[in-house]
């Protein structure tokens, strides 16, 4: 099969199963989080000061990536950057907005929301490696959604690509949204991210202080993550529920 297909091919089959990436990351971060606690000495950081300072930044990368993912959804209509794992779904193709500087805003959200949870485990090989990883992993993605988006929309797809760059954004490019910023939309589909986000660093740190016998719990972190968590069932019934969350076209 030529190199072209092939890459195609496996584009397909890893954006169907795109889900399972942030689970593997997960686990191996996790243990190497635990053995940082076990072995102070591997993480220069830890049981320091500056500790707290530095798991504050990881957080704080995570909900950036959470950030763009929410201004990339806001911004788009229906059926177009969505959470679908079947296939390629695009009715329209989005130029403006956040696609007016890089063309998978999306992935890039995501990459920094999983930068975060690496960071934590301290283990610098390990960041190595998850970008290295991730890059693979996505670039492939990336190649067989633009091939379905330049098969469907053609010339008006190659121009855009054309001035604006895949993954690095480029503001230089920006143009203000064609949609208006629909909040509905994104309590719909980013929920799962924002409790996502609390729900691990909150695991990590209860495990870590559980590990070493301690209580220094972050209890920021655990209200966040038990506030999230109502947002989430209080959201998920109003999208079950109700029709209040509902947005035509959006």
């Amino acid at each position: 099969m030529p190199l072209q297909e092939e890459l195609e091919k496996q584009g397909v089959w890893l954006f169907r199963y795109r889900s399972t990436l942030p689970i593997a990351i997960l686990l191996i971060g996790a243990y190497l989080y635990l053995r940082t606690e076990i072995y102070p000495g591997t993480f220069f950081l830890e049981d320091t000061p500056y500790e707290f300072y530095y798991e504050s930044l990881c957080l704080i990368i995570s909900l950036a990536g959470l950030v763009i993912r929410i201004y990339t959804v806001g911004h788009t209509p229906q059926n177009t950057s969505g959470r679908n794992v079947k296939g390629q779904i695009a009715d329209t193709l989005n130029t403006t907005g956040i696609y007016s500087i890089v063309r998978h805003p999306l992935y890039l959200g995501n990459f920094f929301m999983w930068l975060g949870p690496a960071l934590m485990t301290g283990n610098f090989w390990f960041v190595i490696a998850f970008t290295l990883f991730y890059w693979l992993y996505y670039e492939r993605i990336m190649f067989a959604e633009e091939q379905f988006l330049r098969n469907k929309f053609g010339d008006v797809y190659l121009n855009w690509a054309n001035n604006v760059p895949a993954f690095i954004p480029n503001f230089k490019t920006f143009a203000k949204p064609c949609l208006c910023f629909s909040w509905k939309k994104v309590l719909k589909k980013e929920k799962n991210g924002l409790l996502a986000v609390f729900l691990i660093f909150t695991a990590f740190n209860i495990s870590g202080e559980l590990l070493e016998k301690e209580t220094d719990y972050n209890y920021f972190l655990i209200f966040c993550c038990f506030l999230t968590l109502f947002m989430y069932v209080f959201i998920k019934y109003l999208k079950t529920r109700t029709t209040l969350l509902n947005d035509i076209g959006r």
